[in-house]
């Protein structure tokens, strides 16, 4: 990309707290690691992809899948931690974290994600699908964003953002998806901040980024796909696959 080096890094801790061991779980014959990695692969979009994880079973299974795979910590706080170990002493300029559990992942919304590079301002890119059923939009483990005008974010939270006091308007919500791309240096400097307040209280890593006044440039996409967080999206992905 305009001689930049971009590579997509897919952080993979196998412990969960609401689906443990959920990147190691069967989705249509192959774990949903290897989905989500030969998803990315598949867009064409990467000099690299590289799973970074904490688990001798993912990085084992990742190279007998014909991976990249690289060990890290088992201590890290958030997966932008995680990949930025492995970023550390990587000649790169831009990175792609595609999170482990989204094995639907797509060319078209990562090459949206990456053209707002173009804008030298931009540090972080992150993308957001509209919620348009109302169980969804009230579920805390589905992360809303709200935007302002030039399409960056002004909070996420698991609440429902922003609160619908005038019922006479029709509010446009966005859930929050965590594939984000980042310049190296705002990755490493991620990493140099200690856990925010709010990022503590509502367990959304981005929120330190807003706390330490880094704009997050939000993508919109039709995405439609499923993060598995909870075994029941296991099997709504299963039924997408089919």
């Amino acid at each position: 990309m305009n001689g930049q080096t971009v590579v997509a890094l897919i952080p993979a801790r196998y412990g969960a707290t609401r689906f443990d061991g959920k990147l190691m779980a069967r989705l249509g014959g192959k774990t949903v690691i290897v989905r989500t990695l030969e998803a990315t692969i598949a867009t064409g979009l990467f000099d690299d992809v590289i799973v970074v994880t904490d688990s001798e079973l993912i990085r084992d299974e990742i190279k007998n899948a014909g991976g990249s795979a690289v060990m890290s910590r088992k201590d890290h706080e958030s997966g932008s931690d995680r990949i930025a170990e492995a970023a550390l002493n990587m000649d790169i300029d831009i990175i792609v974290n595609v999170q482990g559990d989204t094995p639907f992942v797509k060319k078209e919304p990562l090459q949206k994600l990456l053209d707002e590079f173009k804008d030298h301002s931009v540090q972080v890119a992150s993308l957001m699908q509209e919620l348009s059923e109302q169980h969804f939009i009230d579920d805390p483990n589905y992360v809303k964003v709200a935007i302002d005008k030039n399409r960056n974010a002004l909070f996420f939270s698991r609440s429902v953002i922003p609160y619908p006091r005038n019922k006479n308007l029709k509010i446009v919500y966005y859930e929050h998806i965590g594939v984000y791309a980042f310049r190296k240096q705002a990755l490493i400097d991620f990493t140099k901040w200690p856990v925010s307040p709010l990022e503590d209280a509502e367990k959304i890593e981005c929120l330190r980024y807003l706390e330490n006044g880094v704009p997050l440039r939000m993508v919109i996409t039709d995405y439609m796909g499923v993060e598995i967080d909870t075994p029941e999206d296991l099997e709504r992905a299963t039924k997408l696959l089919k």
